[in-house]
């Protein structure tokens, strides 16, 4: 056997480890990625709940200042 016909089971190794760790790889993302959409759904409904707060504070602080108008 030729030198160059030794190297193929050797690159075939290397390409299935190459290969291997990219699927690793790839699961890992792919977990994280989950990861990441959960965290940014659950801040989005934060992000809702206080803007609907600060709506809320916004129209009785200006409520307040109404009826203090009426008091001068």
């Amino acid at each position: 056997m030729t030198q160059s016909h030794q190297a193929y089971p050797n690159a075939l190794q290397n390409l299935e480890e190459k290969l291997h760790e990219l699927i690793t790889l790839y699961h890992e993302v792919s977990q994280e990625n989950s990861l990441l959409k959960k965290q940014n759904n659950e801040l989005v409904l934060e992000k809702n709940e206080l803007l609907e707060k600060t709506s809320l504070a916004k129209s009785r602080v200006e409520t307040i200042i109404s009826k203090l108008k009426t008091l001068e």
